[in-house]
């Protein structure tokens, strides 16, 4: 796996170069946010853990700028900031995962390859297109789902869920399927943790004029309202 480090801490920087090359994770490291997105084309990331408190351009503008130009590496954002305004302003514009220091190393390197999966399982199930259901509009190239003109506020496991529906608009997704996108590798968890997910989507999608219907023996749908 190929990890691009966007963080201005010179001992955060070689701590986890020196961590991750023991567990095979290739670590190129960027220590200014104003030469971010330019390293972030060269190195062509397999995901991007991106700190919020850069130098010349933050995190948030960093990813904004990202997603902007058509990148869609998943980012992990590493942050400081712990309050729930903070993590869904950083999930908004764009970041899949975010984790606060101070952090595990196994849980980071646990969230960066989960990230790479669900991103590689994504890609292979992803349209051409927009996709738009009632009032949900998906954009494959940002990877953010719209109501009407603003982005849905969605835990990156929320966002995860939708996205597969949203890609197969009155189709049924099964539940192992879903699963699999959104809890990749995490073998602790048990099948009925996505009834958890879809229990408090559905909740967000009121009013959106789309309906997540449970199909018993199938799995799940997203279909317009009549």
């Amino acid at each position: 796996m190929k990890l691009l480090l966007v963080e201005d801490d010179p001992t955060m920087q070689i701590t986890l170069q020196r961590a991750f090359a023991r567990r095979r994770i290739d670590v190129r490291v960027c220590g200014d946010g104003a030469l971010a997105l330019a390293q972030w084309r060269a190195v062509e990331p397999d995901v991007v853990a991106l700190d919020l408190n850069l130098p010349n351009l933050d995190g948030l503008q960093v990813l904004a700028q990202a997603r902007a130009a058509g990148l869609r590496t998943p980012v992990l954002l590493l942050t400081a900031r712990g309050t729930v305004g903070d993590r869904i302003v950083g999930l908004n514009a764009g970041a899949d995962d975010y984790l606060p220091k101070p952090f595990d190393l196994d849980e980071l390197e646990a969230r960066l390859r989960a990230l790479r999966r669900r991103h590689q399982n994504a890609d292979h199930d992803a349209p051409d297109g927009p996709q738009a259901v009632g009032q949900l509009r998906y954009e494959p190239e940002s990877g953010a789902i719209y109501h009407r003109a603003d982005v849905l506020e969605l835990t990156p496991r929320e966002l995860a869920l939708l996205k597969a529906l949203m890609v197969k608009p009155g189709h049924a997704v099964g539940k192992e399927r879903l699963f699999e996108l959104v809890f990749p590798g995490e073998a602790d968890v048990q099948y009925e943790a996505v009834e958890v997910v879809v229990y408090r989507l559905r909740k967000k999608l009121a009013g959106t004029g789309a309906t997540l219907m449970t199909l018993r023996g199938l799995g799940y749908l997203l279909r317009a309202d009549a």
